[in-house]
């Protein structure tokens, strides 16, 4: 009987692939909490902090502390029922936990450790150890298991450094996320019980492919939201308004490079792969520098807004430069895991990129951005004219 109500609980052949109203609704703390991670940089960049890159540091284990809570969730609405009450608490107790870290994202490392820390360890431990207990005597209980015995080891360095100051808070807080994510990588392994890989889980394909689309989108969403932010925050000065039309037409090119071809066809290619959940592991991973990226490049739009004029720092060549390499890098490795194949455009893309940064430092802010811009919009006019004429071409999945 108790394995029966915990085999209620896991995915069946009826069961919508379609993301949830709940699961939008949980999507909409994270619009808030990327918003969070990206100001933290960008009033990071404006006080020209001489430990700008312990700064930055700080900001990327932020951004891993949420990223994990987000893509375990997304595997865990995946291979359970969205609709249970039981998988219902567990989505909105995550959304609790996470709006409590957006909260606290800004003075994390100052003020507000200890709120981010036991929000966070709350929420990793927590989820797991009442899975443990809804599943009763389902097999898939050890599972969960392995994952709170992870969980409840790395939340030793996040409490440590919650209760510490400066340096200690960094590294205890940088142990913890190496913790957090080699459980994720190599299948949290307990003695005695073994590892269980994500690749091995039998997920719903079409639902997790569906999830990691919609989360490049609240990236996008973050991105908006930077450029109304900082546009309507400043004088609409003839420049800034050319800034902020570019933001707006990078943004539009992140999101055709994305969906052109692979990023359409993530649910036929998870559908066809010999082993579904190893391409949805590896593409959780591509997705998280994919956001990167684009987390980074909305720190460019807010200095190439606020600061057109001004001639651009090598700190901010970086951020108007590199954020869009880093999402091509990525949306290669992306390619590559739908077809087998990498575009020459994505990598000569990256390229050019890397050569602006040196010649970016030379020009106003706002003649860097429309060079990232020129550049995304070669790679998209080399698309359309690769595409045009040529039947859809069928995903053929590398791993």
């Amino acid at each position: 009987m108790a394995d029966e109500r915990g085999a209620a609980l896991l995915r069946g052949g009826v069961s919508s692939p379609r993301a949830t109203f709940l699961e939008l609704f949980f999507d909409l703390v994270f619009v808030f909490a990327l918003t969070r991670v990206s100001q933290r940089i960008i009033d990071d960049l404006s006080a020209t902090r001489q430990d700008l890159l312990a700064e930055i540091v700080q900001t990327l284990l932020i951004f891993l502390a949420f990223w994990a809570v987000w893509t375990f969730t997304a595997w865990v609405t995946s291979r359970y029922e969205p609709e249970r009450p039981e998988i219902q608490f567990v989505v909105v107790y995550t959304m609790l936990g996470c709006l409590v870290m957006a909260v606290a994202t800004p003075r994390a490392f100052d003020s507000r450790g200890l709120a981010f820390a036991l929000a966070f360890v709350a929420v990793q431990v927590g989820r797991p150890l009442f899975l443990t207990l809804a599943l009763r005597g389902h097999p898939r209980r050890l599972v969960t298991i392995r994952v709170a015995s992870w969980a409840a080891m790395s939340a030793v360095p996040w409490v440590l450094g919650a209760v510490s100051t400066g340096p200690w808070r960094l590294a205890c807080w940088s142990l913890a996320v190496v913790v957090d994510y080699a459980g994720l990588m190599f299948g949290w392994p307990v003695p005695r019980l073994g590892a269980t890989r994500t690749s091995t889980w039998a997920v719903l394909g079409e639902h997790l492919a569906e999830r990691y689309q919609q989360f490049f989108l609240i990236a996008l969403g973050e991105n908006i939201l930077i450029i109304g932010l900082s546009f309507s925050g400043h004088s609409f000065s003839g420049v800034s308004s050319g800034a902020f039309l570019l933001s707006f037409v990078t943004t539009v090119l992140l999101w055709r490079i994305y969906f052109h071809r692979a990023g359409h066809l993530l649910t036929e290619a998870i559908r066809v792969a010999r082993s579904p959940g190893r391409l949805g592991e590896s593409a959780s991973w591509t997705h998280l520098v994919i956001v990167a990226g684009v987390l980074a490049t909305a720190v460019g739009y807010e200095l190439a807004i606020v600061h057109p004029y001004q001639r651009t720092e090598l700190s901010w060549a970086v951020f108007l430069m590199g954020g869009p390499a880093v999402f091509l890098l990525a949306r290669a490795r992306f390619e590559y895991e739908i077809f087998g194949r990498v575009s020459r455009s994505r990598i000569i893309g990256v390229f050019a990129l890397a050569v602006l940064v040196p010649v970016a430092t030379r020009t106003a802010t706002v003649l860097a951005l429309a060079a990232a811009a020129t550049v995304l919009a070669a790679i998209t006019v080399a698309d359309y004219r690769r595409a045009r004429g040529q039947a859809p071409e069928l995903p053929h999945p590398a791993l």
